[in-house]
């Protein structure tokens, strides 16, 4: 694992952590700059996801366990704020509940928090992976139907397809780093490390940035994982307020951490 540090190290420390599959400079590299103007921004890049790191990602606790042994040694296990894009919010979640960091906020972005026994997880990686790796690696699907319908919505006329796609990296960036072992592990491993229910450290105030087009759902599932969860809605989809609106989105962050 990996962090990237920007912005003057006597601001307090805004931690991002990237979702799945996710590149940390598509995932906040358009919002790291204006971040930096407040924050010490250190943007997380997960074992394997990352030029620089050759080491293979084996699971969500041991880069959750990564990031406190960092936050202990550098920031002496203080931190004003983690933000968690996707799968990124349960590193959220996991820091919250292990309380081995103080952390006064905890900010999930879009998390689904989906759970499932390892047995579904490890069929749905396969799956997955092998969809999915071509698309990081080569650009494109090898199904043809599912490239037709790539290039299909690509073509269309709404600005959060290509957004989207830009938050993950593999649309701007060169991710032939990226092992298939590590994309394998990192979504099989999300859904069969629980949270617990109602989490509350006494410290941590969670905030949960809420799309409301991704189902009703997910509103019950927030309020079951953590107690009195600051619950922001947009009437918006997964990680749009992110990819589309980059000022609205640190605006909001700057409102919860200042």
């Amino acid at each position: 694992m990996l962090v990237h540090e920007f912005g003057d190290k006597k601001n307090p420390v805004i931690v991002l952590l990237p979702g799945t599959a996710c590149y940390w400079k598509g995932n906040f590299g358009h919002v790291i700059d204006e971040l930096s103007q407040d924050f010490l921004v250190a943007s997380v890049s997960y074992t394997g996801f990352d030029e620089e790191d050759k080491g293979t990602f084996h699971s969500v606790t041991e880069e959750v366990e990564l990031i406190e042994d960092y936050v202990n040694e550098h920031y002496n296990g203080n931190i004003l704020c983690a933000y968690g894009c996707s799968l990124g919010g349960s590193l959220v979640g996991l820091l919250t509940q292990r309380n081995r960091i103080k952390m006064k906020y905890g900010i999930l972005g879009s998390s689904d928090l989906d759970e499932c026994g390892p047995v579904k997880a490890k069929l749905l990686g396969k799956l997955f992976t092998k969809l999915v790796y071509p698309l990081i690696h080569e650009g494109r699907f090898r199904n043809r139907l599912l490239q037709k319908r790539y290039e299909k919505r690509m073509a269309e006329d709404d600005p959060y397809n290509q957004a989207f796609m830009a938050i993950v990296g593999s649309n701007e960036h060169d991710m032939s780093f990226l092992s298939r072992e590590s994309l394998y592990n990192q979504f099989v491993s999300d859904p069969i490390t629980p949270l617990d229910e109602k989490i509350d450290n006494g410290y941590t105030q969670i905030h949960v940035f809420y799309a409301l087009k991704m189902g009703e759902k997910y509103r019950e599932c927030y309020l079951r994982h953590f107690k009195d969860p600051v619950i922001h809605e947009h009437d918006l989809r997964h990680e749009e307020l992110l990819a589309l609106y980059p000022e609205k989105w640190c605006e909001l962050i700057r409102e919860i951490c200042l």
